[in-house]
């Protein structure tokens, strides 16, 4: 199945493992489907004040980035066991105005992560169960959780993901992703 995806990293750190997990994605994916990272370093905090004045670009161009593609890979670091506030906030705006057709309805998403931690996103990930679930979205869990653990020796300096288990295992989750959206 050739599939357009976008990937999301919930850090705005610029060597970010979750990042780094991403550009990984997109150099498994099968030839044919994309992986096109979106960037939320530029969205403001969510203010309703600012929202009437108008959606702010930043905002408008990553909803529209999610709303062509087939479906959204979401990397989360953790934070206090917990998605961090920056991805809340990038998915708060997107979802916003609410009378405007939804960027997330019936979206296939997926969630992965990585994390120094021998735990990876184990905790992180379930945190946005509830959110993409109130968003209505068609939330991937055919396959297991992808987790990264101990980020710091599963990628080399220059952010390339050398850990062939996670390299593996990240490959056989995008394939039943993309099955995931073929279905969808």
């Amino acid at each position: 199945m050739m599939a357009r995806i976008v990937g999301l990293s919930g850090s705005l750190r610029r060597a970010s493992f979750n990042t780094a997990l991403l550009h990984a994605a997109a150099r498994l994916l099968p030839a044919g489907s994309t992986l096109e990272i979106a960037d939320i370093r530029g969205v403001p905090l969510y203010d309703g004040d600012v929202e009437a004045a108008g959606v702010p670009p930043a905002v408008a161009a990553l909803k529209a980035q999610v709303a062509r593609a087939d479906g959204l890979l979401i990397a989360t670091p953790e934070y206090n066991h917990a998605m961090p506030g920056v991805l809340k906030n990038a998915i708060d705006w997107m979802s916003r105005p609410p009378q405007e057709p939804p960027v997330f309805l019936r979206r296939p998403v997926a969630v992965i992560g990585a994390a120094p931690s021998p735990f990876g996103t184990a905790r992180a990930q379930p945190s946005l169960l509830p959110v993409l679930r109130a968003l209505r979205t068609r939330v991937f869990s055919d396959a297991l959780p992808l987790y990264v653990t101990h980020a710091d020796k599963a990628f080399d300096a220059q952010g390339q993901l050398v850990d062939a288990t996670h390299r593996e295992r990240l490959a056989a989750f995008l394939t039943d992703f993309l099955a995931f959206i073929a279905r969808t």
